[in-house]
């Protein structure tokens, strides 16, 4: 009798108020025994898994960040300049950007 192969899935959501949603879904083969090689071939599988979604999410966050500075220059103040600070962008790239009062 061969082994019920089970899948698990890992999920990555993206929601904002100015741009729209993007939930990027990978479905993984679990390991049929727990031998080595099977593992092995498992983590082998989720690294490369891992790898592609960080890519189309790496795309995806590009993709509304021009969104954004389109709407940034349309919207940009009186001497021209964009809406969005690009440097405090850069320097908070990657983490939640602390309010200054």
């Amino acid at each position: 009798m061969p082994a019920k192969t089970e899948s698990k899935c890992f999920t990555a959501a993206y929601k904002s108020p100015d741009n729209a949603p993007f939930e990027l879904t990978k479905s993984l083969a679990t390991p049929s025994t727990g031998s080595v090689p099977d593992k092995t071939k498992y983590l082998e599988a989720l690294g490369k898994a891992v790898i592609e979604a960080r890519d189309e999410i790496n795309r995806q966050l590009s993709s509304r960040m021009e969104e954004d500075k389109a709407r940034g220059a349309v919207a940009g103040n009186a001497d021209g300049k964009s809406a969005v600070n690009e440097d405090e962008e850069e320097e908070n790239y990657g983490e939640e950007a602390q309010e200054e009062d």
